[in-house]
Order: structure tokens, then C-alpha cells, then sequence
């Protein structure tokens, strides 16, 4: 039985990986910040097959301790500070998660577990103000937010233990992966659960930014897929993963309002509290080199994310007791709750 570590594993990416790593047969260790409360609402249903630790990316000895009780086969980090609006509010501590602290856990394995083998979770963020379309390995990084420099310094120190210590250390460049998992801060799940308000009656409107910022989104629970074959390969490589298609803020709208039969431009106001200081524009990638040497692809097309996303946040609204005011939820939907 190989063991994984798994650092955020309460996050959206992190409960998607231990689901997967699970029904491989691994002993999953979930590296957990100590807090006074913990936000386990992701990982609650495996709370009884992973084993959950406390250390912490600021704290390079507990991450120490951490490998040499477990003695992981695998290690996937996929910790950070990793919403890019709270990277302009508090771009030290971002650095400090998402920048430094891949460093520190790249030296306790080097020193502590130097045969396991490593996934960083890089970011199409680094990508930021492109200057080729769609992007690759090779395309040259523009970043346009604290949290993708964050990134960047991240992909690289990977890069450079891997060249200097022969660390079998890879990086995966995720392009948007979206699910019902995701933060209510992001925009994707803002706008999901704002149609599910709407359609209870419990909100009139939904403000957001830039309607017209497109995204390569994918699911989530595909792109967890690609970690683990990453490290299964005979050398480490980087390789993005993304569908290889675009869609504008403005669609996820319509899509997800027209799945509980109302229209977006009845209900989407435009804030300028909403737009980013420096803004992202376009991002689209181009898997190739994750098709071919991988042999992964993405199993659930855009329209299907938007429809599973939506469908969850109404189902939650409908399991809370709370009955439709407007449009019309889906029967399928309906029949779930």
C-alpha cells in the first residue's frame, strides 16, 4: 500500500484527490493547519479512512515531523492562500503560504524523504497577461497578481530542486477547475449559488465584474486525475492541464441561469468593486503534452459543470426546506432532494 500526503486536503482539490488516491488501494495522510476550529465540511465523509495531521507550510519542522512518522510514497501540495482577490489584501501572507512555503516543504522532504516523489499545484494565474494564445509549458509567465507571482516562484523552486537535488518534483499547470466543492468566494460557485438565491427568492440580484474575462474551466474531479499520473511517470515533468476551450464569464452566466429557466440579464448587475486592479483577460491552454504522454483528457465538458454546479446549490436550498419562487428547477433536481 503506498502512502500520499496530501497538504489543503480540505480543500476542493484536496477531497477530490483523497476520494481518488482512496479507490487506488493508498493510505492517505491529510496535513491539516492547527486552528481553533476546523473546516473539514469537504473531507467530513472520509473522515474514518484518512488519517489527518496537524503541521503547517510556515512551520518547516512540523512538516519534518510530518514525513518522518508517515514516511510518504507521495507527496501533493496543494495548500496555499489561493484566492487571487485576497492576494491584493494580503500579498505578504500569500507569499509566505503559496510562494515560501513549497520551499520549505521541497527542504524537509529533501532532507527528511528524498525518494518520494512530488506534485506542486501550479496555477494558469502565472500565465496572467499572456502573450501567446492558447498556453503551454513553454509559454513565458506575465503575472498579473500577487497570488500568481506567488505561483510562479512556487513552480520555479520546484523546478530548481528537481535540477539541483534530482528530487523527482513536478509541477501541474491547472487551468480553472471548478465543482460544487468550490468556495463560495470564487466566481464560478458566487454565481451558482447566486441563481439558487434568485430562484428561492432569496435575492433580486447578483453584482459581478468583468463579464467579458474568459476562462479554460474544467472539473475538478478530472484534473485530480492528472496529479496522480504525473507521478506515476519514469522521469518528472511539468504539464498543463485544461480542456483546450474558452468560455467569458457573461456564458457561465447564461448557462447557469438558463438551467433554472431565468435569464441572466434580468438578474446580473455590473460592480466595479468587483473588477481586479490588474485584470486577467483571456487564458486558455493547450493540453497536448498531457494527452499524449499522460493519456489523460477531461471527462465533463463545460456545459455539464455549470448544470452540476447549479444543481447541487439548488439542491442544497431544497434539502434546507425552502421552496422555488421563480423559474423552473429542473425535474431531475427536484427528484434528488
Amino acid at each position: 500500500m503506498k502512502t500520499a500526503l496530501v497538504t489543503g486536503i480540505t480543500g476542493q482539490d484536496g477531497s477530490y484527490l483523497s476520494e481518488y488516491l482512496l479507490s487506488l488501494g493508498y493510505r492517505v495522510v491529510g496535513m491539516l493547519r492547527r486552528t481553533s476550529t476546523q473546516p473539514t465540511a469537504r473531507i467530513d465523509h472520509l473522515r474514518d479512512k484518512v488519517d489527518l495531521a496537524h503541521a503547517d507550510l510556515l512551520d518547516q519542522f512540523s512538516m519534518v515531523r510530518l514525513l518522518e512518522e508517515y514516511e510518504p510514497d507521495e507527496v501533493y501540495n496543494l495548500a496555499a492562500q489561493s484566492f487571487v482577490p485576497t492576494s491584493f489584501y494580503e500579498p505578504v501572507l500569500t507569499a509566505e503560504f503559496t510562494a515560501l512555503g513549497v520551499t520549505r516543504l521541497l527542504e524537509a522532504i529533501r532532507h527528511t524523504r528524498p525518494q518520494a516523489r512530488f506534485y506542486q499545484a501550479s496555477s494558469s494565474e502565472m500565465f496572467g497577461k499572456v502573450v501567446e494564445s492558447p498556453q503551454t509549458e513553454a509559454t513565458p509567465f506575465h503575472p498579473r497578481s500577487p497570488y500568481g507571482v506567488a505561483k510562479v516562484y512556487g513552480h520555479w523552486i520546484t523546478v530548481n530542486y528537481r535540477e539541483s537535488y534530482d528530487l523527482y518534483a513536478c509541477s501541474g499547470i491547472l487551468f480553472n477547475h471548478e465543482s460544487p466543492r468550490r468556495g463560495l468566494e470564487f466566481v464560478t460557485r458566487k454565481i451558482t449559488d447566486g441563481v439558487a438565491r434568485i430562484a428561492f427568492g432569496l435575492d433580486d440580484k447578483l453584482p459581478m465584474g468583468n463579464l467579458d474575462a474568459r476562462r479554460d474551466w474544467g472539473y475538478a474531479g478530472d484534473y485530480v486525475r492528472a496529479m496522480h499520473m504525473m507521478l506515476q511517470q519514469e522521469h518528472p515533468e511539468d504539464y498543463v492541464v485544461a480542456t483546450g476551450e474558452t468560455h467569458s464569464v457573461r456564458e457561465f452566466c447564461q448557462h447557469a441561469f438558463h438551467r433554472v429557466g431565468l435569464d441572466y440579464e434580468d438578474f446580473v448587475t455590473i460592480d466595479p468593486r468587483f473588477y481586479r486592479p490588474a485584470e486577467v483577460d483571456l487564458l486558455l491552454g493547450k493540453p497536448d503534452k498531457a494527452r499524449q504522454e499522460l493519456g489523460w483528457k477531461p471527462e465533463v465538458d463545460f456545459p455539464s459543470l455549470v448544470e452540476m454546479m447549479v444543481d447541487a446549490d439548488v439542491q442544497r436550498y431544497l434539502k434546507a426546506g425552502r421552496s422555488p419562487v421563480r423559474g423552473e428547477i429542473p425535474e431531475v433536481v427536484l427528484s434528488q432532494s
